[in-house]
């Protein structure tokens, strides 16, 4: 079968790889769509020793049903399914107190990132991937090439907003940062599930006009972005903050916004930083920060949920999985809007 396989640093290519075989608890799915993510752009730029080099990369997968283990019950040959970005134990504590996000196996302290198909495990840029059962999720009648980036793309802003959820009153005012991969569906979780004035930052005019066109205020996301925030909010600030760019700029904008007891989430992975200096903060009192990562079971029926009630959808620009090299250096160079999701 075809894989999407790192070579080398910044370097993808498409290998000739077996057909998986699987155990007597897995499933063998065909893959319909794999999605593209900035991580995958992070992950190919670790250097030549990273011990990734080798792996087939994708971590956001959707397909059909091609082969069932003989100990799989519970789905049919054809049944379109979401692979779990975290691939967790199910049995720590963190899993059986439904933090499986944080699970003890799938995410030891010292590593990179937790344990997720194409990280650590092979990933589903290819034509075949074999998953645990219980790592699936049933799509029902949802496009799994549109539903593909769910996985982390939906998953990923979903919790980090339901971590605020005390915050996300009707008369709150929430900031997103990057209308990208990860923010466009987070600022449509938020549009679909709060009654929160959302205001969406990008510096590309078309995400703006789709912030615009479903109900968020749209600011450029320039060196003036931060006062007309706090014009809006009559200099109070405002309650929450996601960063889903994580670039110095938007760090900055996020610290410089939010209220006092607010709360910021940041998603991005753009490098960029901030000083905390304890009992002499820029930051203002009671604000509440988090590194956010992936999210829940539980969290991924949710999304899923809703874009089966057509609630949030992905902006998809398909390539075929042969133009992967092209899909990846659109991604670097921001041609992409939405998600890229590569198709067998």
């Amino acid at each position: 079968m075809r894989a999407v396989t790192y070579v080398k640093n910044d370097t993808v290519e498409i290998h000739e790889k077996p057909v998986p075989d699987i155990h007597p608890d897995e499933i063998l799915l065909q893959v319909r769509g794999a999605g593209l993510c900035h991580s995958d752009i992070t992950i190919i730029n670790f250097g030549d020793d990273n011990p990734l080099i080798g792996s087939t990369l994708g971590h956001e997968v959707a397909g059909t049903v091609a082969k069932i283990g003989d100990d799989v019950q519970g789905w049919s040959e054809g049944d379109a399914a979401l692979v779990s970005l975290i691939l967790s134990c199910g049995q720590c504590r963190e899993c059986l107190a439904g933090r499986d996000n944080n699970c003890e196996v799938a995410y030891p302290r010292d590593a990179l990132a937790p344990l997720s198909p194409g990280i650590g495990t092979p990933g589903g840029m290819a034509d075949f991937i074999a998953v645990k059962a219980r790592h699936l999720d049933p799509l029902g009648d949802l496009d799994p090439v549109a539903a593909a980036p769910l996985a982390d793309a939906a998953l990923t802003p979903m919790h980090a907003i339901n971590a605020v959820r005390d915050r996300l009153t009707g008369d709150a005012t929430v900031v997103v940062l990057g209308l990208g991969g990860l923010g466009h569906m987070g600022l449509q979780i938020l549009l679909a599930t709060t009654g929160c004035r959302v205001i969406g930052l990008d510096t590309d005019e078309q995400k703006l006009r789709f912030a615009e066109e479903h109900g968020a205020i749209a600011i450029p996301s320039d060196r003036d972005a931060a006062q007309k925030i706090l014009d809006l909010t009559n200099g109070i600030g405002a309650d929450v903050v996601f960063d889903f760019v994580g670039v110095q700029p938007t760090v900055t904008t996020a610290v410089s916004v939010v209220r006092g007891g607010g709360a910021i989430r940041f998603v991005g992975l753009g490098g960029g930083v901030f000083e905390y200096v304890a009992g002499n903060s820029a930051l203002p009192w009671g604000v509440s920060i988090e590194r956010a990562y992936g999210g829940t079971r539980s969290e991924m029926r949710q999304v899923i949920a809703l874009a089966q009630a057509g609630k949030i959808g992905v902006e998809v620009q398909r390539y075929s999985l042969d133009d992967a090299v092209q899909a990846f250096d659109d991604l670097h160079h921001g041609r992409i809007q939405g998600r890229a999701v590569l198709v067998p």
